[in-house]
Order: structure tokens, then C-alpha cells, then sequence
């Protein structure tokens, strides 16, 4: 096998071209048993295998820089810069991470996770190599469905600024995870089939390049004219207008035509942009067929692409979908609002039965969040469903758009918690301390699932900013007979006793309740108490438990600075200085991928580290 002969990045640069097209060949077999094995972004990975090959065929990494947007499409990176082996442990516990990391490998020259960055990234990096007199290539990888998001446009408007050179390549596959939206897409449909113009260009040039004296003269000439030329065959020339070179498009899995195109970009002393036309999943029928599915996937059987583990139960994505769509179906004013994430978010149901009350905005959170305000001000109610981690990306819109004003957007974030494989950029651990300090702002964990329906139906009726939070994974079933009604703030006592009492928010209820029943078996008396309601926190509750415990136990799954713990000790401490209180939550530190379990066990917020602990602080 050619891929096994390659010892070290620069073994591709001695391949001819027959050799390179069986090296991506090799590589796309080696992806599919691995992801098969351990799950993982898998159609991206397939549709940049001839771009990535051809990237190292035509710079000198690490010297020269390669920033790849989001990331989760740098397998092949991976591969081609001395990886392959450790791919058994892709986004495995203490194994590579499924992105780029700079302290992995000097060839991965900037961490990513979240999309619509490169440009800005690359353009800092190329920027900081003329600053110090340096003389490398660096090149900015981003997609179409990146350039949804407004971070990109202000990259370009600066690097058309740029006197000396830098490469962005577009990867253009019309898709982000789900198909993308917007004028961007209609604008790229446009290129991708005004093939009238390259053309032209070529026809032009080689007619005139066989006219003797005459013929080099004018096409210099012509030269200079070009881009009067493209206003009249390319719908709008965005890039070009902009002061950025814009060369293509170009056939995306054609290595020799990628190659031969670097070459031309390496000429310029300025911003170009390369179009590269790639297909989603290329080489593996399934994910061809449905690559929004093969996007992140779990482990499956490589000869059928179907899953080796069916869901058995319905997560709490699963169970928001339903429920907003009842609500829905009952409230004429609901409208569902997200940024390019309609399948993961549970939202394309609503989608297919509300299609002119659903808006997905593209890879846009900041657009998302203040066009739902604007809705919020007409009178709508529109619902943001969002991932923790992407809800950062509006944090400012929140506060100024939505809560300044109090307007009633009801954010439902999902991934909250520990997410697991994708690692540090994905783990939405920072929304309850993030929330919790806006003016206006609610917030409601459910601990299972039936409390995740209840608090739709409250909140769809709350005339104020809400958000409800909760987990990736299987909804939880336990605790159905102590289910309250929602009252605006309170939480619930589940098991009322003495001494001791747990008092726990969202995903943490459940863990909870098996910590009482450890914590019982030792003799001790337990009571569990669930707060539900994040912010604000139910000061009578814990007036309560105050009446007859002298320790209290919080437990969060969101990092402990500025989280549900310390609030509820700044009261305690306000009110009962002689109770003690022990906080169970996130350290202040990024948590890396791997399984939730694992993770969850190395963090010490699983069970039975929570009673290790509860042992040495109590002296229990």
C-alpha cells in the first residue's frame, strides 16, 4: 500500500499521479473502518481527501500554515502529517482529537471547533509572518456553509487589504451539516454554473497566443480588462469587487488541476480565493446518498452505513421535537428559529409541518438570536434551539437584544453538559454561568424527561427571556412519580429527611438520586432535593432544607465559577453560616474528548466520586 510506504510528509511530493489517485483511494478505505469503528465526522472527511493531498503536494508544512475552519474535516491532515497509527483512538479518551490541536502536532497550526473563523485566523497568522520579516505560505480552508456566518465577510473585507500573498480555498460542497440556505448558496449556484467566463478565457488566450508579435501584447491587454469581463458572465464577482483574486471554480478531487492552481496562487503578492467544487461523502455511497447523516456518526457497519447500535429510547432532542411541535400546532405564534442545525436540534420536524414559521439562518447564531428578538417585538413567540456551545456565539445579542429589552425568546439548549467525543470546543459547560449573570434571564434544567415537556409548556406561555437546558443522550425516564407542576422559581423536594441533602439541577438530579442511595446504604440519612430552576434560585427551598440539614450538597454539570453551587452557597453563607456546603461541579479548565462516562469519572461528577468526596469533606 502507497499509504503505508509514506514515513513522512513530505514522502507525497515523490508520488506521481497515478500513485497520488491510489493514495486517496487508500485513504478513503482507511477512513471508513476507522470512523466505522469509532464514530466521527465522516462525509467532510471523504469530500477533501484530493484537496488535502494536493495541499501537501503544493506547500512545505509545518513551515508553510494550513488553518482549517471548523476542523472536523482534517483526517487526511491527520493522516498525511504522521497520525495514521493512533487513528484507532480517534476521539477516544486520552487518544487524537477528532479536530485540530496545536499541542498535538506542530502541522495542525491553529485549534478550531467552531465555524466561519479561518479567514480571521489565517489572516492573523499571515499578518504576524510580514510583521517579522518571514517568508512562508498560509492557507485558510473554509466552506460554503461557513461563509453563511458574518465572522467570514469581515475577514475578507480585511484581507483584501492584504499586499502580500494569502490563500483561502473555499471548499464548496453546498452543504454545511445540513443543506445550506441563504443568498450565499443562490450566489455560489451562480459560479458554480457560469463556466461561461474560465471558458471564454481560455479560448481567448490560446487564439491569441499564436498570433505572432501581436498576440502576448494583447493579451496583457486584455488582461487588464478582466474583470469587466467576469461583471458580465459571473453573477456579481463578490470576491473579485472586494479586491481578492478569485481563481475557479476547480474540480475538487481533480489533484493534478488542485495542484496546478496552488501554483498559480503562490505568483500573487495579495488575498486570492480558490473555489474548489468537492462532493460530500465522495467514494462511499451512504454518506454520498445522505451525507447530513454521516456528518457526525456513531459507530456503524461499513457495508450497509447503518448504525451497530440503534437508539433504543428517545433522547431529549427527540423529546423537544415532539413537544414544541404539540405546542405549536396549539399556538399559532410559535415560530422555531436555528443556525444550519435543523437536524441536530430536532427542528426539521417542525420544519416539514410549519414550513412558513420555521427559519434556519445559516451558520449565523448572532443573526439568529436578534432576528428571534425582532419577532419577540412583533409579537411572536419564536423558540432558538441552539447547542451550548454555539449559543456563545450570540452571548452579546442576548444581553442586548433580547434581555435589555425582556422580550420573550425562549432559548432551548441542547448539548448542554458534557458532550463528549468532539472535545473541548463542544462541550457546553459555560451556559448556566454565561446566563445566569444577564438581567431578565431564566433559566430551567429539567431533570427527566416528562419535566423537559412540562417546562415547554411553561415556558411557550412566559412573557420574558427563558432558557431550557439539557443533555445530549437518552432522555432521562427515572423520577417520574414526583413530577410537580412548574411554578415560576420553585424547585421540588423528592426525598425529604435529615442531616444530609443533595440538591441538584438538571442532569445531575438523576446522578443524584443514585448518590442518596450509596449515601443511605452507609447508615446516613439523605434527603434530595431538585432545584430546577437555575436562576433564579429558590431561596425558599432552600430555607427548607436549611430547617433540618446542617450539610448541603449542590451538584451542576456546568463549570463551578459562576455556576448553580456558588449561588446557592453565597445564600447559604448570607443566611445560615453554620451549615456546611460542599459544591459539586466542572473545574475551572477545558474538558477534553472522550466518552461521557469516562469523562464524567475523570472529572469526579460521577457517583461514586461525588461520595468519595462527600466522605473527606464531611468526615463521613
Amino acid at each position: 500500500m502507497i499509504l503505508e510506504r509514506l514515513q513522512n510528509p513530505e514522502d507525497i511530493k515523490s508520488l506521481n499521479s497515478q500513485e497520488l489517485e491510489q493514495l486517496a483511494a487508500e485513504i478513503r478505505n482507511f477512513l471508513i473502518e476507522k470512523i466505522s469503528c469509532t464514530g466521527g465526522h465522516l462525509a467532510s472527511n471523504l469530500g477533501v481527501v484530493e484537496l488535502t493531498i494536493a495541499m501537501f503536494c503544493s506547500f512545505h508544512l509545518p513551515e508553510d500554515k494550513i488553518i482549517w475552519d471548523v476542523g472536523h474535516q482534517a483526517y487526511t491532515h491527520k493522516i498525511l502529517s504522521g497520525r495514521r497509527e493512533l487513528f484507532d483512538e480517534l476521539r477516544q479518551y486520552g487518544g487524537i482529537s477528532g479536530f485540530p490541536k496545536r499541542k498535538e502536532s506542530p502541522y495542525d497550526a491553529f485549534d478550531t471547533g467552531h465555524s466561519s473563523t479561518s479567514i480571521s485566523a489565517g489572516l492573523g497568522m499571515a499578518q504576524g509572518r510580514d510583521i517579522q520579516g518571514q517568508n512562508h505560505f498560509v492557507v485558510s480552508v473554509i466552506g460554503d456553509g461557513a461563509l453563511t456566518g458574518g465572522m467570514a465577510y469581515e475577514a475578507l473585507n480585511n484581507a483584501a487589504r492584504m499586499n502580500k500573498n494569502f490563500i483561502i480555498v473555499l471548499n464548496d460542497n453546498n452543504m454545511s451539516i445540513s443543506e445550506n440556505v441563504g443568498g450565499m448558496s443562490n450566489y455560489l449556484n451562480g459560479i458554480r454554473t457560469g463556466t461561461g467566463y474560465n471558458d471564454l478565457k481560455r479560448f481567448v488566450e490560446g487564439a491569441l497566443d499564436k498570433v505572432p508579435v501581436l498576440g502576448k501584447p494583447l493579451i496583457d491587454k486584455i488582461s487588464k480588462t478582466k474583470n469587466g469581463i467576469k461583471q458580465l458572465l459571473i453573477p456579481g464577482m463578490l470576491f473579485e469587487n472586494m479586491g481578492i483574486t478569485y481563481l475557479g471554480p476547480v474540480d475538487g478531487h481533480n489533484i493534478k488541476a488542485l495542484r496546478k492552481v496552488f501554483k498559480e496562487a503562490k505568483k500573487l503578492d495579495h488575498a486570492v480565493l480558490i473555489h474548489v467544487r468537492t462532493k460530500k461523502g465522495k467514494g462511499y455511497g451512504p454518506a454520498e446518498v445522505n451525507p447530513s447523516r454521516f456528518h457526525g456518526i456513531v459507530p456503524f457497519d461499513p457495508v450497509t452505513g447503518k448504525p451497530k447500535k440503534e437508539k433504543e429510547r428517545p433522547d431529549y432532542t427527540d423529546v423537544f421535537a415532539k413537544k414544541i411541535c404539540q405546542l405549536a400546532e396549539e399556538n399559532e405564534k410559535i415560530v422555531a428559529v436555528t443556525a444550519a442545525m435543523p437536524d441536530g436540534t430536532g427542528l426539521k420536524r417542525f420544519a416539514r409541518m410549519f414550513p412558513e414559521r420555521f427559519f434556519d439562518v445559516g451558520i449565523a447564531e448572532e443573526h439568529a438570536i436578534t432576528s428571534a428578538a425582532g419577532m419577540a417585538a412583533a409579537g411572536l413567540k419564536p423558540v432558538v434551539a441552539m447547542y451550548s456551545s454555539f449559543l456563545q456565539r450570540g452571548y452579546d445579542q442576548v444581553i442586548h437584544d433580547v434581555c435589555i429589552q425582556n422580550l420573550p425568546v425562549l432559548f432551548c439548549i441542547d448539548r448542554a453538559g458534557l458532550v463528549g467525543s468532539d472535545g473541548e470546543t463542544h462541550q457546553g459547560i459555560f451556559d448556566y454561568s454565561l446566563l445566569t449573570s444577564v438581567p431578565n434571564m431564566t433559566v430551567f434544567a429539567p431533570k427527566n424527561l416528562w419535566e423537559l415537556k412540562s417546562a415547554l409548556e411553561f415556558a411557550v406561555t412566559y412573557q420574558g427571556p427563558m432558557a431550557i437546558r439539557y443533555p445530549r443522550g437518552e432522555a432521562y425516564r427515572g423520577l417520574k412519580e414526583f413530577h410537580q407542576p412548574i411554578e415560576y422559581g420553585r424547585g421540588e423536594m423528592i426525598y425529604q429527611e435529615s442531616d444530609y441533602a443533595l440538591l441538584a439541577v438538571g442532569s445531575m438530579v438523576s446522578t443524584a438520586e443514585h448518590i442518596r442511595e450509596k449515601w443511605k446504604a452507609e447508615g446516613h440519612a439523605c434527603s434530595l432535593a431538585n432545584g430546577r430552576f437555575v436562576k433564579p434560585v429558590d431561596t425558599q427551598l432552600i430555607d427548607r432544607l436549611a430547617e433540618n440539614h446542617n450539610k448541603i450538597i449542590t451538584l451542576e454539570e456546568n463549570v463551578l465559577q459562576g455556576g448553580y453551587g456558588l449561588a446557592v452557597t453565597a445564600y447559604i453563607h448570607s443566611h445560615y453560616p453554620h451549615i456546611q456546603v460542599l459544591n459539586i461541579a466542572l473545574p475551572d479548565a477545558y474538558v477534553e474528548h472522550g466518552n461521557v462516562s469516562r469523562l464524567r469519572e475523570a472529572l469526579g461528577i460521577d457517583s461514586d466520586s461525588i461520595v468519595k468526596k462527600m466522605k473527606e469533606y464531611f468526615r463521613g
